[in-house]
């Protein structure tokens, strides 16, 4: 009797630690089954993990003691790393061809140096202010017609001083080819050139030829004078006669050349008329000028 009591007692007390063992797993799994119902509405939440009672130990189970019941916490998943990604990062530069197209586009300006300016066109009509003075003998034409000339560039010469380099006796000046080589030797750059009218009268050709001479050379600046023979008439009717020849000076021009002012040293009461450029080439075939 007193032996069964003690077996009884032993199995009691064996049991007792094995179902406190139970019972403790039992609430520890109601506790993790109660956290994930409350932690339920994030769908990121981890599952637990199984709980599992850890294994008795030894074969007498009234000396082995409950192992502690171990409950595996879900792993936190490590944040990412948020890198700017490459395309990000890189810098935007211009493409070559923005480039090459704003340089292409610019154009280089003319250079002035190669640039050539336009002849301005001549004044339709155009005076020069001269120094008239009558001749002072009778063959001395020439040599008043070239000091006439040269007044009206400013040069002051007497008749006396032109005479001997042109030549002038009491039978006169010979030919244009004397007052153009006189002119040339006072005026700075020898300018003048002789046209000579060959023939009984002038031709179309030779007309415009005196035209634009006369408008060339009082543009510049310059008298011409013109050696004629026989008789003329002005646009006033005035009507001038020398048969053996005589020297005019031209000081002037209108209608872009087509009428020209003379300077007449014969007499001083009719010193200056205007005539057209058609009756002073006429007048002067067979002779010539220096323009």
């Amino acid at each position: 009797m007193k032996h069964r009591l003690k077996r009884q007692l032993r199995l009691l007390a064996a049991e007792r630690p094995y179902q406190l063992a139970a019972a403790s797993a039992a609430a520890l799994v109601l506790a993790t089954g109660a956290g994930t119902l409350a932690a339920g509405g994030d769908e990121d939440s981890t599952s637990p993990q199984p709980v599992t009672a850890a294994s008795t130990a030894g074969s007498d189970v009234a000396d082995s003691s409950p192992e502690a019941v171990v409950v595996a916490a879900p792993a936190n998943a490590a944040p990412s790393s948020t890198e700017p990604s490459s395309d990000e990062s890189a810098s935007t530069e211009p493409s070559s061809d923005e480039s090459a197209s704003d340089e292409s586009s610019s154009t280089p300006a003319a250079d002035p140096d190669l640039t050539e300016e336009a002849a301005p066109e001549p004044a339709a009509s155009k005076m020069l202010e001269y120094d008239y003075q009558a001749q002072i003998n009778f063959y001395y034409c020439g040599p008043a017609a070239v000091r006439n000339a040269l007044s009206a560039t400013g040069i002051e010469r007497t008749q006396n001083e032109l005479a001997g380099p042109l030549g002038t006796d009491q039978f006169g000046t010979d030919s244009a080819a004397d007052t153009t080589r006189v002119l040339n030797a006072q005026v700075e750059g020898a300018p003048y050139q002789t046209r000579m009218i060959s023939g009984g009268s002038a031709t179309s050709a030779q007309m415009d030829q005196l035209q634009a001479d006369v408008v060339t050379a009082i543009t510049d600046g310059r008298g011409v004078v013109v050696n004629v023979a026989g008789s003329a008439t002005d646009t006033a009717g005035g009507w001038h006669s020398f048969p053996g020849g005589h020297y005019i000076a031209v000081v002037g021009y209108d209608d872009s050349g087509r009428l020209v002012k003379v300077a007449d040293s014969a007499n001083a009461a009719a010193g200056s008329y205007w005539m057209t450029t058609i009756a002073l080439a006429d007048w002067a075939a067979t002779r010539g000028y220096s323009a």
